[in-house]
Parts: C-alpha cells; structure tokens; sequence
C-alpha cells in the first residue's frame, strides 16, 4: 500500500550550534548515508558551512577575514563525494556569522555570504551532486533586513551557479517559536493564522524570483493546527511560483529538554499533515542526529525502526 508522502530529504548539521557533536568520521558518515538511502532519502542539505569561527570547509575566504579556524576535515567535499556515492543531490548551505541572532539585523550577513557563495561555487561547483543552495539564514516574522538579504544572496546564488535552485527554511512565529537556550517551551505571544498570512504575503513578494523552493519548520504551532498553517504556506508559494516542501522536525519541542527525537506518532501527525496540504517533498531536521540508527540519542535508532515499519510497502515500491 502506498502511505503518500513521505521524508526523502534532511539537513546535515555537521558544524553544531546548539545540538551536540557526534565526532563522526568518513566511516560513520558513510554509513549514515547508506541508512538514509535506504529510508528513501535523496537529497541532502548542509545547514551551514560555518558558523562563526567552526567551518565545515577550510574557506580561504573566512580564514583570512574572519578568523575562523582551519577544519581539520573537508566535509563539503566529503558530503560531496557521498552524494554521488549514494546518488544524492547536495545543497550548499551559507555562512552564518551569528550576528544576526545578536542584532536582529540579517543586513550584516549580506557581504560575507556574497564572498561565500562565489568561493564555494568555484571550489566545489564541478561536482555533479552539487544541485542548489541553501540560505541558512533563517527568518521570520519582522526580521530586519531580512527580505533584502535573502533577496540578494538567492539572486545572486542563481547568477554565480547558472540558475540552480535556491530553498530556505523558514519559521512559523507560534507559541513554540522560543530559542533553545530559554526554559519553557511555549510563549504567550503566538502570531494568529491571519496575521500570518498577510506578513508572509509581504515576505513572499520581496523574495520572488531569488527563491525557489520554502520549507517552513514545522515545529512551532500545534499538531492540530499546523495543517491549516501548511495549506496558507502552500497557497502562497503558488501564489508567487516556489514549491512549497515541508521541514518536518524530528526532534521534539514539547518537553524543556532540547533537543531529543520524536515520538513517532507525532512525526507521523505532522507527515501525515503535510500530505494534506499538497507539500511537494519532506525534508527533515535532521536525520544523523534524531532518526540514525548510530545516533548518540539511542532513541533515534527507535524511531527509524518505526518509520521503516509503517512505510515498508511504499519504500519496498520505490525500489523496484
């Protein structure tokens, strides 16, 4: 029986920022690839390729302007060579200096992210797995500077790499929207199904023509209301000629420990939601730490059993 949609994409969050490092070499990379493979997974996104001084890739660029330490690893050229090892598409992911976690301000991320992108594109283009980009500035609501930034940098991610695809991944300012480092879980100043709407319409608008395909973050409403939030995201991705994929969590918001994997039900609800709202595809945050059979988290190993289980007829049809 085929069970619809299911997650065939996931980030990769090798350069941590609030998620604990699993000091995976090739080896276990190698092999996490493999059970993403076999889970139905066909394209990877690397979430950044650094953040502040931590690099996912020895930058010329950062190392000299920025001070960022020299990675002992190539991790992009390693994702890289994975990707075409398990037929995968790759997504470079920008440079997050953090200072707009700071500021408020994404303004200040713009001229480094110009400078990385050409960089990247030069250094790893060439690849055939290399498929698109990734703009990990992440935003919402009344982000200063937010729909010039991501403006600038897709466009000028589309110029530099002959039109490949551009996603962002967006977030839904609900009443779990709180940062990880805060100690509850929820907030009392949730935006209302209508207010968000006619701000993402705004938002939608200003990015049009630099951004391809928007995978809002399911995790910050509630599970019985994040369809209809899903059906205004899709309609305005039509509206404005972007696919509409969904970033189902596999992590869990609704407990003060962050962050642990998901209990299935709850990611099978959220899927299950997704479907309905007629998203294109499902990309996941994020398989290697809450849905690995080798995760550190014993738990995630659990959850890809039961993933597996619940969708073994369609992933058993998709290989044939």
């Amino acid at each position: 029986m085929d069970r619809g949609l299911m997650i065939s994409a996931t980030f990769l969050d090798e350069v941590s920022h609030d998620i604990p490092h699993q000091n995976w070499g090739r080896k276990e990379w190698d092999a996490d690839f493999k059970h993403m493979k076999q889970m139905g997974i066909n394209t990877v996104v690397l979430i950044r390729c650094g953040y502040q001084k931590f690099l996912a890739y020895p930058s010329p660029y950062l190392i000299e302007n920025k001070a960022c330490f020299t990675p002992p690893v190539d991790l992009v050229q390693q994702f890289l060579e994975l990707s075409e090892k398990y037929d995968m598409d790759f997504y470079f992911g920008t440079y997050d200096g953090g200072e707009y976690w700071k500021t408020g301000d994404m303004t200040h991320e713009i001229e480094v992210n110009l400078q990385i992108i050409e960089e990247a594109f030069k250094m790893y283009g060439h690849h055939k797995s290399f498929k698109g980009w990734y703009i990990s500035l992440e935003l919402s609501r009344k982000t200063k500077g937010a729909i010039a930034a991501i403006a600038q940098l897709g466009k000028h991610c589309k110029t530099v790499s002959n039109n490949l695809p551009v996603l962002i991944s967006p977030w839904i300012d609900g009443k779990k929207a709180v940062m990880s480092s805060e100690g509850f879980t929820t907030k009392d100043n949730a935006i209302s199904l209508e207010e968000h709407a006619q701000e993402w319409d705004e938002i939608f608008q200003g990015i049009k023509g630099a951004v391809d395909i928007v995978a809002f973050q399911d995790g910050h409403v509630d599970y019985d209301e994040l369809e209809e939030y899903l059906v205004v995201n899709k309609k305005l991705a039509d509206t404005y000629g972007m696919q509409s994929w969904s970033n189902i969590e596999s992590f869990d918001r609704d407990m003060p420990i962050k962050f642990l994997p998901i209990k299935f039900e709850k990611l099978l609800l959220k899927i299950q939601a997704a479907q309905r709202a007629g998203c294109k595809k499902a990309i996941t945050f994020e398989f290697s730490h809450f849905m690995s059979p080798q995760s550190s988290y014993l738990q995630a190993g659990h959850l890809y059993n039961r993933y597996m289980e619940h969708f073994d007829d369609s992933l058993k049809t998709n290989k044939r």
